[in-house]
This record gives structure tokens, C-alpha cells and sequence, in this order.
């Protein structure tokens, strides 16, 4: 009689809870869904209405009892209800009915404090995962963009995400040299509202200025703008009004959040081993996250430390699909933050 074993009547899944999206990885089956990070809750009777997509379309749209909110904050947990209902939703989604809770791989920012990681350990476990496990995002993003990490040779990963920055140098499959800041696309919004209520006296919303970023976002010298007009509420007036972007002034409205990261990707180079600092030399540092995505920053990054800087083959997908490759290896894991397994292979 063959041993006894869970998997057939349970799901392994991977979760990278973002600041700004959550992305499921199921065993077997690949990436399900990617869904923002937002929750539409009733404040009359404290009920959730809507999660993912269908709560961000509320954003900025909503009558005064309903609150489309974004629980998670520079990669933490700010509102720990509102994240425990939207991590129960997502999980059972992906796992649909299954006999027994499913085991979770959860990706967390190398700068998570204890505290911090006790919550997602805790939000996970009564969202109803049988067994959690934590992996580091720049780990997870390098394994995820193809990275030999267990090598003896350095490695370098940029991840630029909504909330929380992550730039490390691994080695061996540990974490040799990071930092971690709150700085990520939802800052990169923020600057371009903060720019043009400075500049013009107009208040736009989030999800304008995420469409300014996406379309003519520039942080990068260039000889031809795009253009963009942009609507919004005048300050001196009261009424609306519109005006047109372009993209050259994207370079003075990020300039403060973009030196941030350059400064901070300059740092970890300052700290690393010269022999890893000659690996990286030659193969470059990989750069995954949705923020990355901003135009011209793997080049502005190639040009102020001399590195060769390039795009994970899908950036956004990096993250989740690295702890992914880790579910078929779980039950040699104790819960808790994951050391990579000997025979894993990471080759690809």
C-alpha cells in the first residue's frame, strides 16, 4: 500500500501580496490570476463588497459608505482585516474546493521587521493556509527571472515594486548585500500629482496620474516628448479643467524618487565584496517589478554605475513565478522564512 499523501486532495500555491497587485502561482497549473491590491468595503456593516479588479474600478468612485481601500501599505500590512479577507478570497479562489488548506509560499521585502513578518504569518494561517512559508523578494525575483543563485557567483536584482524597492546581491543562495526602501510606483504616482498640483494648480487622482506614468512616464534624456492631456480639478477655480503633459516634464516630477533608488542601488554596490562586485561587472544586474517598467530607467541605472542593466523577460511575473519553483520542494521545509533546498535546481 503506497504512502499516504496530502497533495492529491490539497493545493500549493505561491502569493507575491503586493502593494499593488497579488499575483497566484498554482502547482501544477502556472500563474491563475493577477488582481490589484484593493478592497471595497461597506463602512455601514464593515462587510466586504468587492476585491481585485472589480474594487479597483471603484477607486475615487464610490458613494460615502463604500471605501475602496488598499490594506497593504510600502509592502506591510496597515489594515490587517481588510488584508486577512482579501488573502481568504484569493486563496480559496485559487484553490476552489479541496479537502484539506493549502500550503503557502508568501513573498515579503528583505527590510520585513519581525513584527511585520508575524502578521503575514498570522494573516495567512487564519486565512486558512495549512503551512506558511516566506521567501524574500529579491530571491524570488531572481530565481524567477532565470538567476542561478545557489551558484558561487554574485547576482544582482532590482525589484521596483508598488510600494517597497528591494536591491540585493546574492550569492549561494543567500541575500550577501541589501537594502530596502519605501519607495516604488505608487511614490512614482504620487510625485506626478504632487508635480502637477506644484505646477499648475490642478488636483488629478491616482488613477490619472497612473496613466501619466504608464504612457509618457520618461526618466531618461530624449530628443522627441510624447504628449498627454490630462483633466482635472483647478485649485483656483473649483472646476475642471485640462492641460497637456509631456514627457520631459516627467524627468523634474520623478527626479526625487528616481535619485532615491539610484542612491540606494549605489549603496549596495558600495557594501559588496569586490569579487562579487567583478561578477556583477560581467553579468549585469537584472532589474523585475512593475516599477521597472518605467521608461528609461534601466538605462539611466546602466549610465550612473556602469553596470549593465536589463529587464527580467517578464518583470511584473518574476517574483511569483521564483516562489513558484519553490512548491514542489515544501515538505523538506520547516514553516517559517525559506533556506533554498540542496537538490533544487535552478538551471534552466
Amino acid at each position: 500500500m503506497g504512502k499516504f499523501s496530502l497533495s492529491k486532495f490539497s493545493q500549493d500555491i505561491a502569493i507575491d501580496l503586493g502593494t499593488a497587485s497579488v499575483l497566484v502561482f498554482v502547482k501544477d497549473k502556472g500563474i491563475v490570476f493577477n488582481e490589484p491590491s484593493v478592497v471595497a468595503v461597506d463602512l455601514e456593516n464593515n462587510r466586504v463588497e468587492k476585491v481585485g479588479r472589480a474594487a479597483m474600478d471603484m477607486l475615487g468612485r464610490t458613494p460615502e459608505h463604500i471605501e475602496a481601500i488598499r490594506p497593504l501599505k510600502n509592502g506591510s500590512i496597515s489594515q490587517y482585516d481588510v488584508t486577512l479577507q482579501m488573502l481568504r478570497y484569493f486563496i480559496r479562489r485559487a484553490c476552489g474546493k479541496v479537502w484539506f488548506p493549502p500550503r503557502v509560499v508568501l513573498c515579503v521585502p528583505t527590510g520585513i521587521t519581525d513584527v511585520e513578518m508575524r502578521a503575514v504569518m498570522e494573516a495567512s494561517r487564519e486565512a486558512g493556509a495549512r503551512r506558511t512559508y516566506l521567501i524574500d523578494e529579491p530571491r524570488a525575483a531572481a530565481i524567477g527571472a532565470g538567476l542561478d543563485i545557489k551558484s558561487p557567483v554574485g547576482s544582482m536584482v532590482v525589484n521596483i515594486g508598488g510600494g517597497v524597492s528591494d536591491i540585493a546581491v546574492l550569492s549561494m543562495g543567500g541575500v550577501v548585500v541589501s537594502d530596502s526602501i519605501r519607495i516604488g510606483g505608487d511614490t512614482f504616482d504620487e510625485a506626478i500629482m504632487n508635480y502637477v498640483r506644484r505646477r499648475y494648480n490642478l488636483l488629478i487622482g491616482e488613477r490619472t496620474a497612473e496613466d501619466v506614468k504608464i504612457h509618457i512616464g520618461e526618466v531618461y534624456e530624449h530628443r522627441n516628448p510624447d504628449y498627454m492631456e490630462v483633466c482635472g480639478r483647478s485649485l483656483t477655480e473649483g472646476l475642471p479643467h485640462k492641460i497637456v503633459l509631456s514627457s520631459k516634464e516627467m524627468l523634474e516630477a520623478l527626479n526625487e524618487p528616481i535619485t532615491a533608488i539610484l542612491d540606494s542601488i549605489c549603496s549596495v554596490i558600495e557594501q559588496t565584496p569586490p569579487e562579487l562586485v567583478g561578477d556583477i561587472l560581467q553579468n549585469g544586474m537584472v532589474m523585475t517589478g512593475g516599477g521597472s517598467l518605467l521608461h528609461g530607467l534601466d538605462r539611466l541605472i546602466q549610465r550612473v554605475t556602469g553596470v549593465p542593466t536589463y529587464m527580467a523577460r517578464e518583470p511584473i511575473r518574476s517574483i511569483v513565478r521564483g516562489a513558484g519553483a519553490l512548491l514542489p520542494y515544501l515538505s523538506m521545509m520547516p514553516e517559517g522564512m525559506v533556506e533554498l533546498p540542496a537538490r533544487m535546481d535552478l538551471r534552466r
